[in-house]
């Protein structure tokens, strides 16, 4: 799993927040405590997949353009992590004559296949509106 799924639901819910639900990539990176390159990477693909729009010149920014109480987490995942939790690497040799060896990769793929199901099915039912109702309740 990569950073970015954390991004992309934090500057969501930042956004559900703000007034006008418009923030420029500055006052996301401020807030999620990163380089405001990284958001606007990010925001690009949040913005191809329909979650938000832009707003060019002065008071511009990133418009949310998705309806936080509909919008879950699983379609964020979906758009800008999905196959990140299987590791880039595996253990084993295909050509190897171990059993285990030359079998693990394959084992292990049709787990991580299985867990990010689950995870996906596990996103469905939390929204960007009901992550910003978590952190509303917060001490």
């Amino acid at each position: 799993m990569n950073s970015e799924f954390t991004i992309a639901v934090h500057s969501l819910v930042y956004l559900a927040y703000v007034p006008e639900h418009m923030a420029s990539s500055e006052q996301i990176a401020k807030n999620v405590a990163t380089h405001p390159a990284r958001i606007r990477k990010i925001m690009s693909c949040l913005r191809k997949n329909g979650f938000v729009r832009t707003k060019e010149g002065i008071g511009g920014g990133y418009i949310l353009s998705c309806n936080p109480n509909e919008t879950t987490l699983a379609q964020v995942y979906r758009a800008v992590s999905y196959g990140t939790l299987k590791p880039h690497w595996c253990t084993g040799d295909p050509e190897q004559t171990c059993l285990v060896s030359a079998n693990i990769q394959t084992v292990m793929d049709g787990i991580f296949a299985d867990a990010e199901s689950y995870f996906e099915a596990y996103l469905h039912g939390i929204t960007i509106h009901s992550v910003l109702e978590k952190i509303k309740l917060c001490p």
